[in-house]
């Protein structure tokens, strides 16, 4: 479907609540827009500071400022009166402004309103897809848009030549050594087994790294500076900060500064295992095409719990069985244990032993996983051609 002769503006709104998931996703969405659409995009966000570890142009001390493309606006607890674009997104059930709201129902036409809400694999998600929620006094139809992985769905965040630059960086050894360089590393050992760490605070951290510290083959984690700092630190014995390095037995861990999305993407790339949490980390490891161990966001009424057994029956469904309990124990380990479970879960060598044991199969699973997802429409083009079919 063709854009309009002026090209559609949208309002994009993020509250920061789980540090980098929420603007993570948002970014990639308006970027996009802008990039592969031709969209006018204003971001709204809350918070700069978590915005401006993953976009080194953010300054935080600006209310108003461009990046990318992409104009940036402070949302302030103080609303500032601004007209409603072509398209409003409600990032994860964030709340609207009630003056912009108004503002939007006097608009001639009314703006689309999306309501983006997370990811999840639950069945329920394809029945609620675009399903239309009338406000209850303004003439205004909020639309429900729920990621997916399924045609039914909205997708997945993809750009359009992703695939394209993963292959080109994983077959040239002059990008990947520039990508070090750009981090200021050198090159892990060839024969060590190379991990991505982005967790949450997770008792079980302290089990996987005495475990790669033992192991019969090197282990070289790198790990942005983020939440696990302090049971990094426990585990080294020592305060830490970026840039420090930390060798206990055959582990090596490599405290990185946050980057900036695409070098995030060729971190992934470059690891045989990466550990991600939340929900934009964790699409950005299924785009990897890499085997990965996630830490789902958790909710006080376990429904997390669901979520996570949802996507695992999916991602595990063509699995030899041996490699499908592997990767199901582990999962639970990390995301606490069984219910009842009052210190967290651990990870025993033997767990651990299998899924290592499973991960030739996991690299080809994971390939194959990616190639299958790619085959949907992504996210950003889904909402676009969503979008138009209401304007």
């Amino acid at each position: 479907m063709p854009l309009p002769a002026t090209a559609p503006e949208w309002d994009i709104f993020c509250t920061v609540i789980d540090n980098y998931g929420d603007i993570g996703v948002c970014w990639r969405l308006a970027r996009q827009l802008v990039a592969e659409h031709g969209v006018k995009v204003r971001l709204w966000v809350d918070e700069l500071a978590s915005f401006g570890k993953i976009c080194a142009q953010i300054d935080q001390s600006l209310p108003t400022q461009t990046a990318h493309g992409v104009e940036v606006r402070r949302w302030e607890s103080t609303w500032l009166e601004a007209l409603p674009g072509d398209v409003v997104v409600e990032a994860f059930a964030c709340h609207l402004p009630e003056s912009f709201v108004a503002a939007m129902a006097e608009r001639r036409p009314p703006p689309v309103w999306i309501n983006l809400d997370y990811l999840s694999a639950e069945a329920w998600v394809s029945g609620c897809h675009t399903l239309p929620s009338p406000h209850p006094r303004l003439p205004l139809t909020k639309y429900f848009f729920f990621p997916g992985f399924d045609q039914t769905t909205g997708g997945l965040l993809r750009e359009a030549d992703l695939e394209r630059q993963r292959q080109a960086f994983c077959a040239s050894r002059e990008q990947q050594a520039a990508f070090w360089q750009s981090l200021g590393q050198s090159p892990p050992p060839a024969e060590a087994l190379l991990v991505s760490l982005f967790a949450y605070e997770n008792p079980a951290l302290a089990d996987l790294l005495a475990l790669w510290a033992q192991s019969t083959v090197p282990v070289c984690c790198l790990a942005p500076v983020t939440r696990t700092l302090a049971s990094i630190a426990q585990f080294a014995g020592q305060p830490l900060q970026a840039g420090d390095v930390i060798r206990r037995g055959q582990l090596e861990i490599r405290l990185l500064d946050f980057v900036a999305q695409p070098d995030y993407d060729r971190l992934l790339w470059s690891c045989d295992i990466n550990l991600v949490r939340g929900e934009d980390s964790f699409v950005r490891a299924q785009w990897a095409a890499r085997p990965l161990l996630w830490q789902i966001y958790p909710q006080a009424d376990d429904a997390h719990r669901v979520k996570l057994a949802a996507f695992l029956d999916r991602y595990c469904a063509k699995l030899p069985a041996a490699s499908a309990a592997a990767v199901r124990e582990l999962h639970r380990q990390w995301n606490g244990g069984s219910e009842q479970a009052t210190a967290g879960g651990r990870i025993s060598a033997e767990l651990w032993a299998q899924y290592r044991a499973a991960l030739a199969d996991l690299r080809g699973h994971a390939e194959r996983w990616a190639t299958n997802l790619s085959k949907q429409e992504d996210l950003c083009s889904s909402m676009v051609h969503f979008c138009l079919s209401k304007l």
